[in-house]
């Protein structure tokens, strides 16, 4: 870390008690640094979270970049100047320019997990996860669609992530996601916050009817693909697949019909993150970003023919990516474990997994992967370390089991809120939970409110109305439910991060050497 340092493990909990005497708050032990001779740590007290600074009569230029109130400490019998910063938008830049820690980095092909945070309070929990672990985390993951129902912006997400990161004493590289990204404004908007990896879905313009329809359609579908963004044609492209691929020990063949099918389902598609990939690299320069590429969000599988056909033709145009994310056989439903036959799973995996292998290599991404337990071994085994999960609303569900045995009068209004709000939520979402084997609050006693968190239908129905939850107003405009459950996550911060940590722990497990 340069000319940073960690104080030693003595000295932390000395000088937190002695700064708790003088200012109260609750001193994060953790998050202590020196940087030029300069103390610093992260402190919360009933009216937010702080950067402080102690520094001697002649600190460092770089403390004037952060802005804050002038106060005076007396640590170990000596009486320094310091400065509480805030930790908002301003001081989150200068934290990054001074901290090298706190910057996400790119990531490249090692072997990684994507820890969505709805809440903008979970990054410290993570981390418990994660540090005993070989697997590279991302800490600042969202999708635009997940930042519109939490009203949270792409800088916001960036930005509690790294102070999560400092709170934390993380020192370890970690990446950062702009997750499932639309169109060109969304690619904007995520690289002025400082994202590194880049989500393009490009699922609006995959034709799920080509699996089905007829040859006539196929053939006329095929025919008017936009073969001059494709910098290809229809016969050309018949004639790169027709002889079939060899993986080890299995073949895979082409027939005419099945090319004309990938390239009606995905063609648009790949023209589509094409010209995305060329606007990242006109905004943000190539070699200084990674991509995703991700087709996951589809009503039919991705078949090994299909996912052959999408990465090759990405290749063939240049685009350069670490990870894909294809349909796979089965359910990844929201929140709960896969569904579907394993040993199918598994065969088709394998293939998916040495066509990562041969076309990339490049990492194989697994999305709505939380909680989908019984996969993760085969996953593990059979991409070899070339494998990327990424998981969201997990976090957000622990954080309301956190409420069901601390706070149950708030997470009962919560629950019959989200059992309202479900049949319209759901419409988005791929879950199949019956809202109707969800009971209200009140058929439950206050000891049975956390076993909903253990429930296939509860844990969906809760899931998927987190948007609602955060946003809804109460009948005098304020926030009906927002601000008390990040008011009692803070209280029971420390509770919240074990309960993340137990949990996703279970999920980065599999994949440690």
């Amino acid at each position: 870390m340069s000319n940073i340092q960690r104080p030693e493990t003595i000295q932390r909990p000395r000088w937190a008690e002695q700064i708790r005497q003088q200012i109260g708050g609750i001193v994060y032990k953790d998050s202590f640094v020196i940087k030029d001779e300069i103390i610093c740590f992260l402190y919360r007290d009933s009216s937010g979270r702080f950067l402080i600074l102690v520094y001697p009569e002649n600190g460092a230029s770089w403390v004037h970049q952060f802005s804050g109130t002038e106060l005076k400490l007396n640590l170990d019998g000596q009486v320094l100047n310091a400065k509480q910063c805030p930790t908002n938008q301003e001081n989150s830049k200068a934290l990054r320019e001074n901290f090298e820690f706190t910057r996400p980095v790119l990531i490249g092909l090692k072997k990684s997990f994507g820890f969505g945070d709805r809440l903008g309070l979970a990054t410290p929990g993570h981390i418990l996860a994660v540090r005993d672990s070989d697997v590279t985390p991302i800490f600042a993951q969202q999708s635009i669609r997940e930042m519109t129902r939490t009203q949270r912006s792409a800088q916001e997400v960036m930005d509690d992530a790294c102070w999560g990161v400092f709170q934390a004493g993380f020192d370890k590289p970690f990446g950062s996601d702009a997750d499932h990204l639309k169109n060109e404004a969304d690619i904007d908007v995520c690289a002025k916050a400082g994202f590194g990896m880049f989500t393009i879905d490009p699922g609006d313009y995959v034709d799920d009817d080509a699996d089905s329809e007829s040859t006539d359609v196929i053939k006329k579908k095929f025919a008017e693909l936009p073969w001059q963004e494709l910098e290809s044609s229809a016969d050309e492209t018949i004639k790169r697949y027709e002889g079939g691929i060899s993986l080890a020990d299995v073949k895979l063949e082409f027939s005419a019909d099945q090319i004309m099918r990938a390239g009606s389902k995905y063609g648009r598609a790949i023209a589509h993150t094409y010209k995305m990939y060329r606007h990242l690299v006109s905004t943000v320069g190539e070699g200084n970003f990674e991509l995703e590429v991700s087709v996951d969000e589809t009503a039919s599988p991705t078949t090994p023919q299909e996912h052959f056909y999408v990465a090759s033709e990405l290749k063939r145009l240049g685009i350069k990516w670490v990870s894909l994310a294809p349909r796979f056989i089965g359910e990844f439903e929201k929140g709960v474990d896969y569904i579907g036959d394993l040993n199918i799973f598994r065969k088709e995996f394998a293939l998916h997994a040495e066509i990562a292998r041969q076309v990339g290599p490049y990492k194989i991404s697994i999305h709505s992967g939380s909680d989908k337990f019984s996969i993760y071994p085969i996953a593990a085994e059979l991409t070899e370390g070339l494998v990327h999960v990424k998981t969201a609303g997990t976090s957000y569900l622990e954080a309301l089991r956190v409420l069901a045995k601390l706070e149950p009068g708030l997470f009962r209004e919560i629950l019959d809120f989200a059992r309202e709000r479900y049949p319209q939520d759901r419409a988005t979402y791929h879950v199949s939970a019956d809202v109707n084997k969800v009971p209200s609050s009140t058929n439950l006693g206050d000891h049975q409110l956390a076993g909903l968190l253990d429930d296939f239908d509860a844990r969906e129905v809760l899931h998927v109305t987190f948007g609602s939850v955060l946003t809804v107003k109460d009948s005098a405009g304020g926030l009906r439910f927002r601000d008390r459950l990040l008011a009692a996550l803070t209280e029971h911060e420390e509770a919240y991060h074990q309960c993340l940590k137990e949990h996703l722990g279970k999920h980065v497990k599999p994949f440690t050497i």
